[in-house]
C-alpha cells in the first residue's frame, strides 16, 4: 500500500489555511470550510492510498475548492490566500486526472 503523501499534504494545507483565516481575521467560515474540505481531502487521500483509481472524493473536493477560490481570487485580486489555494487545488485536479489516466 503506497501512501498518498501529496494528497495528505494538500489536506493539511487546507486545514492550516482555514485555521490561519480564523486566527488572523476571526473568520469562523474559513475555519469550517478548512475543516470540511481538509477532511474530505484527507479521506480522499486515504482512499487513493488504498486504490490509486479511487479519486472521486479528492477530485470533488479539489475541484469545488479550485472553483470557489478561483472566483474569490478573481473578485479580490489578492494572491494570498485565494490565488494560492486556487492554484494548489487546480494542480491537485490535474494530478488526480493523471492518476486515472496512468
Amino acid at each position: 500500500m503506497a501512501v498518498d503523501w501529496i494528497g495528505f499534504s494538500y489536506a493539511a494545507a487546507i486545514v492550516f489555511g482555514g485555521f490561519m483565516g480564523y486566527k488572523r481575521k476571526g473568520s469562523v467560515m474559513s475555519l469550517m470550510a478548512g475543516l470540511v474540505f481538509g477532511g474530505l481531502s484527507a479521506y480522499g487521500a486515504f482512499n487513493i492510498s488504498l486504490d490509486t483509481k479511487d479519486i472521486k472524493i479528492s477530485l470533488l473536493a479539489s475541484g469545488v475548492l479550485s472553483v470557489i477560490m478561483g472566483m474569490r481570487y478573481k473578485k479580490s485580486g489578492k494572491l494570498m490566500p485565494a490565488g494560492i489555494m486556487a492554484g494548489l487545488s487546480l494542480l491537485m485536479v490535474f494530478r488526480l486526472l493523471l492518476l486515472i489516466i496512468a
